[in-house]
């Protein structure tokens, strides 16, 4: 009570920054060490964040001073890194997905869970004033009792803005494992867990263009299939339907929507904090927009480790990304066979978050 959580950091590409915009100047967040296979990115990180110290990977997994480390690398090394902290006796909270395989996310959950250790996940996202408003709005009947969701995902690829997007037509990859968790971990938070899945899949071409960086023109082979299509069917009879696609140019389809027998609504994109949340009732003439009521006000990357260091039970835990690695890794295994795949894990809706401002953790850390 009353110190800084202290933090290393493993990976520091692109999306590092964000998460230290957050954590770096947050009162109740210490950065003491970073680490990067690039070292002299890590040293230029180090140097802009006083106390902290550029590592190796190895000493800052095992650095006593380090009580959780945040894993911002590549897909197929999350498990990895996990592994090697929580045999160190650290907490992880690791960029989404939680591993590239569902065995290797179950063995990170498990030895979590053995050496006594928290795990936390991103995306953060749906922590924000957008998803958790929609929720509210479901959870008050606001659309009755709920029969649908669709989610639709399209972009023409993350090659034309990412310098370095190799591992995003690796295994690990691909708009499902990249971007699916941010729309299942919605749907998750709307209508509860998956009892299971069906699913196609696609790829549109075999190699890919870098459009932008010192590599701009370079060609990348795609190894994994860049448009995928599922049904969930969730526990509580509700089926969803999911779109994710590097193969599309545009959509004016809503990032989700929600029907129940007396409404919908229209939920903004699961990528972003906020967002317009719009209510369409049975027997209405047009579309309402609900003001936010719930979620973390003004979020930003690095909230859902602050969640975590600060809750008892953390609403981005191992347990909900656990579950939708399965639901996203049963789709694609459902698409290769033909054939509707049960899954084998559930989970409990995390506890919805309650309008809440972003300063109101200070000085109320329980890990």
């Amino acid at each position: 009570m009353g110190d800084a959580h202290r933090i290393g950091i493993v990976g520091l590409g692109v999306i590092s920054r964000a998460y230290l915009d957050t954590l770096a100047v947050h009162p109740d967040i210490e950065v003491v060490a970073v680490a990067d296979l690039d070292t002299a990115r890590a040293d230029a990180v180090a140097a802009e964040l006083p106390g902290a110290r550029a590592l190796r990977v190895e000493d800052l997994l095992a650095a006593p001073e380090v009580r959780t480390v945040l894993n911002l690398t590549t897909p197929a090394a999350h498990a990895e890194i996990a592994l090697g902290a929580i045999g160190h006796g650290r907490h992880v909270y690791t960029e989404k997905p939680l591993a590239s395989t569902f065995p290797d996310g179950r063995a990170v959950v498990d030895a979590a869970a053995a050496a006594g250790v928290g795990i936390g996940c991103a995306p953060d996202t749906v922590l924000g004033t957008g998803t958790q408003t929609a929720r509210a709005a479901v959870d008050a009947g606001l659309v009755g009792r709920p029969l649908a969701a669709s989610a639709v995902m399209v972009t023409p690829g993350h090659e034309r803005w990412h310098p370095h997007p190799d591992f995003y037509y690796a295994p690990g990859g691909g708009p499902l494992l990249d971007m699916g968790p941010y729309y299942i971990s919605a749907l998750v938070q709307l209508l509860g867990p998956v009892r299971s899945v069906t699913g196609a899949a696609a790829r549109l071409r075999g190699e890919r263009v870098i459009g932008s960086g010192p590599r701009t023109g370079e060609r990348i082979p795609v190894q994994v299939d860049s448009h995928v299509s599922g049904v969930l069917e969730h526990t509580s009879g509700a089926l969803s339907t999911l779109t994710t696609s590097f193969d599309g140019v545009a959509t004016t389809a809503a990032p989700i929507e929600v029907h129940g027998e007396t409404g919908t609504l229209a939920v903004p994109d699961p990528n972003q904090f906020d967002g317009v949340v719009r209510h369409f009732a049975l027997g209405g003439t047009d579309w309402r927009t609900l003001e936010p009521s719930a979620g973390y006000v003004a979020g930003s990357r690095g909230v859902g480790l602050l969640d975590f260091v600060h809750a008892d039970e953390p609403r981005a835990g191992g347990a909900l990304a656990l579950h939708v690695l399965e639901i996203m890794t049963a789709l694609l295994r459902a698409s290769d066979e033909g054939r509707r795949i049960t899954l084998t894990t559930t989970v409990e809706r995390p506890a919805p978050v309650p309008l809440t401002a972003a300063d109101a953790w200070k000085g109320r850390l329980s890990m």
